[in-house]
């Protein structure tokens, strides 16, 4: 009885992780998603927005216009980036990170 009651928990656990590795897909998936919405007024026609797409480059997409896609973004899904972080990131990438890192801090 108590070898398959260990198999029990094992398999249980195994089916927790399994759903909060897919949760967290879903959720990254969501966050670029969101990313490239917001990216997709300044970017340019026929180029895909990729996750080392450079944000900014200080040419289509101002810094105030990059302010304002962020604080959307920390609004629709509730959390706040740190100044420090945002001075950093350039990528489609790191903003998705920042973001992830942040949800996963509440």
């Amino acid at each position: 009885m108590q070898i398959t009651h260990e198999l029990a928990i094992r398999e249980l656990a195994t089916r927790e992780q399994t759903t909060d590795a897919a949760a967290r897909v879903s959720l990254h998936v969501q966050v670029v998603r969101e990313i490239r919405r917001c990216l997709t007024p300044y970017h340019a026609p026929g180029k895909p927005i990729t996750g080392s797409t450079v944000i900014s480059d200080g040419v289509v997409v101002d810094s105030l216009t990059v302010m304002d896609m962020i604080m959307e973004l920390e609004d629709r899904f509730e959390v706040s980036l740190p100044m420090n972080v945002v001075a950093e990131i350039r990528t489609v990438d790191q903003l998705a990170v920042a973001i992830l890192r942040r949800i996963a801090q509440r």
